[in-house]
This record gives structure tokens, C-alpha cells and sequence, in this order.
């Protein structure tokens, strides 16, 4: 956990309660623009009260009233404040009509001193910024876990068009901000070549970063050196691949430093799917907050889907209401569709032809 400067805290994670160390507003204020009045009215005018700064008059007495700013400080005695638009004054007096205690902020009304404005584990919003800043504070205890990006493959360039035979990197550019949406940050990333000991030698120096993504190197061909450099370094496995497609290589496994490595597959949709089902939960878990990728939303499929025969099916769909749409895709290496997606359908495995599942759990895509 880290203080933060609340410019630099947007999108981490809260660390601890933000409580509020003094009432909000501190003195009893004025909710809108017009006049303070004792009792009731017609009332004389007697000065004039501005935000910011202590008003001439301290005290009103019954039948007296003070010109007021939005935020300014009632003088006391004040019963009510009477909007600009319900009044009207004359020689110094003002007419009207207002209800007593209407448009007062009283002291401690927004928030009182000791409580809890929002909990450890929330994530740190425009909103949650302001809210701090009401409160009076620069900065912010905040969560952020720390991802260094190993991108895998000697046919894989970084910039322009790829000559034949190389591949543009483009799960890599997807990264920052999915990493950004569950509450971390990525560090710039590092090419590895399709040698083993390159990439033994980046997992076991992962230095500060609390998760490893490593892009490609995860199926079972000749230039995919994982697995076995995950074994040779003493990593645990936590999950060595899955009964999903896209998606199926992936692997999660853990350091015995305490990084945790979450393998993705090569092709730029499966990637995205693996990063989504595996690296999203685990930092919101290393974050302590809700994971933005599962947050149980179900929907109705309906069009031509095809379920696999026996692994699930993570298809990207456009959502409208309570309906969800599959949209084309060619295949694992396909962005496209997940490009303009809403979301991805959980479709479950199924051998009768043509039966669609109904009902589906999405999986969330940033926007």
C-alpha cells in the first residue's frame, strides 16, 4: 500500500476506510443563493454574507436578514434561507415566503466527523477523488499491484506492417488498460526470445511486480518454453490449462518469491480471454475488490450460436437490454469481434445440435 497524491490515484484501489476527519460542511451554510432570515418575514436587509470568509453580521435578530452566496456561513439565528427566486426586495426590506430550517446545510449534514465515506477495497473514481478533496485531503492510501508484460516470440515486432512470416504484437497494446480496469499497472514491456533461458531468466528476476503476464510461450509446440521454466524455477501450478476456447493454454502458477504468473496464449483473442478469466480476478484479488470482469450480469442468447461438443465457449456479444447477440469471428487470433463487443457469452459445452443455452453469464470487456 502506497500514499498517493489524489492526481495520481485515479484507478487504484482504496487501501484503508476513507474516513472524514471533520464535519462537512463544517458550519451551518447556505444551500442556495438569497437571503438568511430570522423569524418571520417582511425582514430588513442588514448585510451581506459571502462564501469563503466569515460574514459581517454574526448573529440575526427576529425580523432581520443578511444577503447570502451559496456556501456562505449563516449567521446564527438564521431560521431559514429564502431562495433569490421567492423574494423580493424594496428599500432595504425583503418579501417572501420560505419554510423554516429550507435551505440550510446544516453542520456535519453531508458527513460527520468519524465516518466511514467509503470502504477499503473500493475502487478510486473521479468521484471517490472528490469526495476526498471535500474532506480535505492531498492524498490517499491506495492499492495498485504492479504486472511486468514478457512478450514471447522471435516473429513478433512492436511497430509498422510485419514483413511474412512475422506477427504484429497485439495482445501487448491490450495490457495497459485491462490492467488499468482491475486496478493495477503495467510496467513497459520486455521482449523475450523463443529460448528458454531468456525466459527463466526475466521470471526470476521479476523483481517488484506482484504478477508476471507472460504473452505467448503457453501451448505445447516447440518454441513454447513455460511450462518448464515455471517447473525448473519451483513454481507451483495453479492452473494448467482450461476446458475453454478460446483460451484452452493458459496457465496461472506462483513463484516462490510469491509473484504470481499468469500465462497467456499467443494468438491476440485467446489472450484476451485467458487475461479476462485469469489475470483480471487475480488482481482484484491482490487489490481486495470486485473483480469488474465477473460481476454475475446474465442475459439472454439467442441467434445462430453453436455450442462446443465439450469445452465452453467464451463468444463475443453485443448486448441490447436482456438480449445478447453473437458477433462473427474467424478465430482465437480474431479481434475483431471482441474490438466491438459488449461483452463475452459463457456458453457451456452441449452435444444436441442446434441447442442454445438460454440464459448466459457474461464476461465483462472494458469499454
Amino acid at each position: 500500500m502506497a500514499e498517493e497524491p489524489l492526481a495520481g490515484a485515479l484507478g487504484a484501489t482504496l487501501g484503508a476506510d476513507l474516513v472524514s476527519a471533520a464535519d462537512v460542511p463544517m458550519l451551518d451554510s447556505a444551500a442556495m443563493d438569497g437571503y438568511a432570515v430570522s423569524g418571520e418575514g417582511p425582514w430588513a436587509v442588514v448585510g451581506r454574507s459571502l462564501a469563503g470568509r466569515r460574514g459581517p453580521v454574526v448573529r440575526l435578530g427576529h425580523g432581520e436578514a443578511v444577503e447570502i452566496a451559496t456556501g456562505a456561513v449563516v449567521p446564527d439565528g438564521t431560521t431559514a434561507v429564502l431562495p433569490y427566486e421567492r423574494a423580493a426586495e424594496s428599500s432595504g426590506t425583503v418579501h417572501g415566503g420560505v419554510g423554516e430550517g429550507r435551505h440550510i446545510r446544516r453542520r456535519g449534514e453531508t458527513t460527520a466527523a468519524g465516518t466511514v465515506a467509503a470502504r477499503r477495497g473500493s475502487p478510486v473514481t473521479p468521484a471517490l477523488l472528490g469526495l476526498a478533496a471535500s474532506l480535505g485531503r492531498d492524498t490517499l492510501p491506495v492499492v495498485r499491484p504492479l504486472v511486468r508484460v514478457l512478450v514471447t516470440g522471435d516473429e513478433v515486432v512492436d511497430e509498422g506492417m510485419p514483413r511474412p512470416g512475422a506477427v504484429r504484437d497485439a495482445i501487448g497494446p491490450v495490457l495497459p488498460g485491462l490492467v488499468a480496469w482491475a486496478g493495477g499497472v503495467c510496467a513497459p514491456a520486455v521482449r523475450v526470445p523463443d529460448r528458454g533461458r531468456d525466459l527463466a531468466r526475466e521470471l526470476g528476476g521479476a523483481g517488484a511486480a506482484e504478477v508476471v503476464a507472460v504473452c505467448g510461450s503457453s501451448s505445447a509446440g516447440p518454441a513454447d518454453h513455460l511450462r518448464g521454466v515455471l517447473a525448473g524455477l519451483g513454481a507451483r501450478v495453479v492452473v494448467d490449462g482450461v476446458a475453454c476456447r478460446p483460451g484452452h493454454p493458459q496457465v496461472l502458477a506462483v513463484l516462490p518469491s510469491g509473484a504470481v504468473v499468469a500465462g497467456l496464449p499467443g494468438n491476440p483473442g485467446a489472450a484476451l480471454a485467458a487475461a479476462l478469466t485469469l489475470l483480471v480476478p487475480v488482481l482484484s484479488g491482490r487489490a481486495d475488490r470486485r473483480d469488474p470482469a465477473h460481476a454475475g450480469r446474465r442475459t439472454r442468447l439467442i441467434g445462430p450460436t453453436t455450442p462446443h461438443p465439450a469445452d465452453t465457449r467464451l463468444v463475443p456479444v453485443r448486448v441490447s437490454r436482456d438480449l445478447a447477440v453473437e458477433l462473427s469471428a474467424s478465430g482465437s487470433a480474431d479481434l475483431r469481434a471482441a474490438a466491438t463487443a459488449d461483452a463475452l457469452a459463457v456458453v457451456p459445452p452441449s452435444r444436441a445440435p442446434g441447442r442454445l443455452p438460454g440464459r448466459v453469464e457474461l464476461v465483462e470487456v472494458p469499454t
